[in-house]
């Protein structure tokens, strides 16, 4: 190898490192734009409701208990009997449970970013089937029980847009605010007539909840047999939590997705007991499922990944570049490689700056356009031939293609890349089969033509 042919391809080495310092800055850009839009997302749910989840009804009976118990006098060794009186509460899952909910999404703008508001028509009804003596057997006698109340969790109680009332065996009761027990945050409550204290007494309830939120709607299955339905017009809908839909249907005028679970596959007792003794109540939250209204396509996630696939698009670039240099026989200056890179790493940039405004697709469209029409006129110029200069600006085109096809099949991204980048390995080694690389870089009289 020629010592022309080596400073060639070690200053084009250098500028691929040193075009590393602009796409690093696009790339904090791009970071800086994604915190400054999840902040104004943030500031309209704050200004709203946030998302929503909710964990309920569940039935709570305080009760006062006496507790009786033997003691020794340490001095004496005189046994005497000690009575105190303990407070608690029992808890009662349904027996079943269900949710029929509609939901209507909106949008709310504040300057260029937009966040999605939902508004959620809820029927929830469901069946309380109290059990033998309260499940407390002979120690029945021991307590004393107060007024019970029906406990509703509900995450953000400023998206509650109905005056809510319980129909509870053909009466209809009030809900007062707050969830009526810590142990469930913030919510509503109803206080309930006096139960019978034998137990086996059934309680069928229902009521209508009308919810706005932001992002994501989640419910917490707390019956022995939940049953959710939700009808959406959002057509991108992603199902979260640690139950999927048993049965859905998405279209583009929306979704409809059905939910079943049953306490054996839920172990919802054990979480709610768990959530008593110990104060804290995240095995119950966390057994949750629902839908979150997510845009499928977020310009800052699909920038930040076409970063990353930038010095591989630049590399591949100058290699054609470099093609058309030694297989032509031109002499290319390698700041001309520099300006031809320059505008390679400001698509990125280009395609930030239009997306935020016109969304990904039409914005990388009319970026990779302007970059193509930019780098074929410039390079027609360079290699002296407007039908070079047409063949780079169809390449260029090519590897934009592609890239887009990269951003698009997330999936299968890695397989592409690796394709790709065979691909372009393979074409090289192809064209190049017959070069004399020891006679690149060499005055022309003193080379013999490369047969290709």
């Amino acid at each position: 190898m020629t010592r022309a042919l080596g400073f060639k391809l070690g200053a084009i080495a250098l500028l691929i490192l040193l075009l590393l310092i602009p796409l690093l800055m696009i790339g904090g850009l791009v970071d800086e734009r994604q915190r400054q839009r999840d902040h104004v997302l943030q500031d309209i749910a704050r200004s709203s409701s946030y998302s929503q989840q909710l964990t309920g009804p569940i039935l709570v009976l305080p009760y006062t208990k006496e507790l009786h118990e033997w003691k020794t006098q340490a001095k004496t060794g005189e046994r005497y009997l000690e009575e105190r009186q303990v407070r608690g509460r029992l808890y009662f899952l349904p027996e079943r449970f269900e949710l029929n909910g509609t939901v209507v999404t909106e949008q709310r703008s504040r300057g260029i970013y937009q966040a999605r508001l939902y508004h959620s028509d809820n029927q929830i009804s469901g069946r309380f089937k109290l059990p033998a003596r309260m499940g407390l057997g002979d120690q029945l006698g021991l307590y004393r029980f107060e007024a019970p109340l029906l406990a509703v969790g509900i995450s953000d109680i400023r998206g509650i847009g109905n005056a809510l009332q319980l129909r509870l065996n053909g009466a209809t009761l009030d809900f007062a605010p707050g969830s009526g027990d810590e142990r469930f945050g913030a919510g509503v409550h109803v206080p309930l007539p006096a139960l019978d204290s034998q137990g086996g007494q059934s309680l069928e309830f229902a009521f209508d909840l009308k919810l706005q939120g932001t992002e994501q709607l989640s419910v917490v299955p707390v019956g022995r047999d939940s049953r959710v339905s939700l009808q959406a017009d959002w057509p991108h809908p992603s199902f979260v939590g640690e139950y999927l839909p048993t049965r859905r249907e998405v279209s583009a005028q929306g979704f409809d997705a059905h939910w079943q679970t049953s306490f054996f596959a839920t172990d919802l007792e054990q979480s709610l007991q768990a959530c008593v003794r110990k104060n804290s109540c995240d095995g119950l939250f966390g057994r949750r499922f629902g839908v979150s209204f997510v845009d499928p396509v977020d310009q800052y996630l699909k920038t930040d990944r076409a970063i990353k696939y930038a010095l591989l698009f630049i590399g591949l670039t100058f290699a054609v570049f470099f093609l058309f240099e030694v297989l032509k026989r031109l002499a290319v200056h390698p700041l001309q490689y520099a300006l031809v890179g320059l505008s390679l790493a400001l698509f990125y940039l280009l395609l930030l700056s239009l997306s935020e405004h016109l969304g990904f697709a039409l914005a990388y469209g009319l970026s990779a356009a302007g970059c193509v029409a930019l780098n074929a006129f410039y390079v027609s110029h360079v290699l002296h031939s407007r039908l070079r200069g047409g063949a780079f600006g169809l390449l260029l085109a090519a590897l934009y293609g592609l890239l887009y096809g990269l951003l698009s099949a997330e999936d299968y991204a890695l397989l592409m890349g690796s394709l790709l980048v065979f691909g372009v390995l393979g074409c090289i080694m192809v064209l190049t089969r017959n070069l004399d690389w020891y006679g690149v870089g060499k005055p022309t009289e003193n080379t013999a033509a490369a047969r290709v």
